[in-house]
């Protein structure tokens, strides 16, 4: 197989929670544990973080992946899911996961995928530790993919596990109460390794201090250590002044990330990258800043707050839950425009109802699906949404609706592209940058 039909045979054979949902997750390890004994257990030649949590997590990874990156570390980044290719998943340095290793790895794997019938993800995993193990990396960044307790990544022996928020997402899965949700969470606190917990609230805290507690983990409360006191923008640059708690002193920071809910996440970063040096890790004060300057870029990191055009503005964010459309709307509020246009589209086992609520009603709308049977039908979508005066029109892919909204927008108008990661991914950058100006 070459490498387009080595991806094709990985989508086709193995189950994708992406694709169908929860009927794809695997209710143990046992599998990702077989894969890797089968491999020699890559996952112990290498230091590991391990990120979980509801929001935030892509962005903790890429954050902590640069500024390692940066400090001269042979660095892995494990994330999900990918955007354009498959092998966004996997990366080195920046540098994505070559397809040769793809292929090879996919051929090699194939008898364990007959007898052992994995995931998607857990061969994507196997996969992962497998690369980093024969790159020699000097440590990796892994994100969860779901939960943390049964997530197929929890095989690690982590530095530090980093468990960036809570917030009521995938509730089929892994719970439909805040404490429910944490207990999956801090399912990747191990036994005395330090934990940070980015943001938590009365309803979760007590579970974070309680599995810490029982596994004499060392436990520290991020928001509690500091605080962002101040920001700015300046082009397209974050500009955020960060306070200790302890001592007052005020240090800042320039991120190419530009959302605003990156100062929660850079407050996470931070604090995480304390309890490493305390462990050991040479990590420069330059260095760092000089990282988290460029995280994006060094890392290839897409869709968070990405503006993509200018007159119209046009932003990708991939926000698709609650808490991140909560986010998304402050960003809206400190945003200059005339008119708001906003191209929805979600998956069914999200909730759609809580999201229509929160956004914007003076916004014009565009409701549309991603290509995957996940996808809600952009009529039921429409529906929803309309019930919570939300006003506009369907359309049955992307790129119908984003041409709409082209044709819609002024100048000065601001269109948002939202609601799921796979419909971000069949966005046409293309059509975006090169569609005619408008004259208004």
């Amino acid at each position: 197989m070459n490498y387009q039909e080595t991806v094709a045979y990985l989508y086709s054979v193995l189950p994708m929670f992406s694709r169908t949902g929860s009927d794809a997750i695997k209710k143990d390890l046992t599998n990702t544990r077989l894969l890797c004994e089968g491999l020699g257990n890559p996952q112990e030649k290498f230091k590991t973080i391990h990120i979980a949590g509801t929001n935030g997590k892509g962005s903790v990874s890429h954050m902590l992946a640069a500024v390692f990156q940066q400090n001269g570390y042979k660095t892995g980044l494990y994330t999900s899911p990918h955007l354009y290719d498959f092998r966004e998943r996997i990366k080195v340095n920046g540098e994505m996961i070559t397809e040769d290793f793809v292929i090879r790895f996919t051929e090699d794997i194939q008898p364990a995928i007959t007898t052992i019938q994995p995931s998607f993800f857990e061969i994507t995993v196997a996969m992962a530790f497998d690369y980093f193990a024969k790159e020699n990396v000097d440590i990796a960044i892994i994100e969860t993919g779901l939960g943390g307790r049964l997530d197929s990544t929890n095989i690690i022996l982590p530095e530090i596990a980093v468990i960036t928020n809570i917030g009521l997402d995938h509730v089929n899965i892994l719970g439909n109460t805040m404490e429910q949700i944490a207990r999956e969470k801090a399912g990747i606190i191990k036994p005395n390794i330090p934990v940070v917990i980015g943001e938590c609230t009365p309803e979760t805290e007590k579970v974070f201090v309680d599995t810490a507690a029982e596994r004499h983990a060392p436990l520290v409360f991020a928001d509690k250590q500091m605080y962002c006191d101040d920001f700015t923008y300046s082009g397209h640059q974050l500009n955020i002044a960060v306070v200790e708690s302890h001592n007052n002193n005020k240090t800042d920071y320039q991120l190419d990330l530009t959302g605003l809910y990156q100062t929660k996440n850079l407050v996470t970063v931070l604090t995480a990258l304390q309890q490493l040096r305390t462990a050991g890790w040479q990590l420069d004060d330059r260095k760092i800043k000089q990282g988290l300057a460029a995280a994006a870029s060094l890392t290839g990191l897409h869709g968070r707050w990405e503006l993509v055009r200018i007159h119209p503005t046009v932003v990708l964010d991939v926000g698709h839950n609650e808490a991140g459309i909560r986010q998304l709307c402050e960003q809206i509020e400190l945003t200059d425009y005339q008119h708001l246009h906003i191209i929805l589209g979600m998956v069914k086992d999200k909730d759609v109802e809580a999201v229509t609520r929160l956004l914007p009603r003076e916004a014009l709308y565009y409701f549309t699906k991603a290509q995957i049977p996940r996808a809600m039908p952009e009529e039921e979508l429409a529906l929803i949404a309309r019930n919570n005066r939300l006003n506009g029109n369907a359309y049955t892919a992307i790129n119908g609706a984003l041409k709409a909204a082209l044709n819609n927008a002024g100048k000065k108008d601001l269109v948002i592209i939202c609601g799921s990661v796979f419909l971000i991914a069949e966005a046409d950058r293309n059509l975006i940058k090169s569609y005619p100006a408008p004259v208004h």
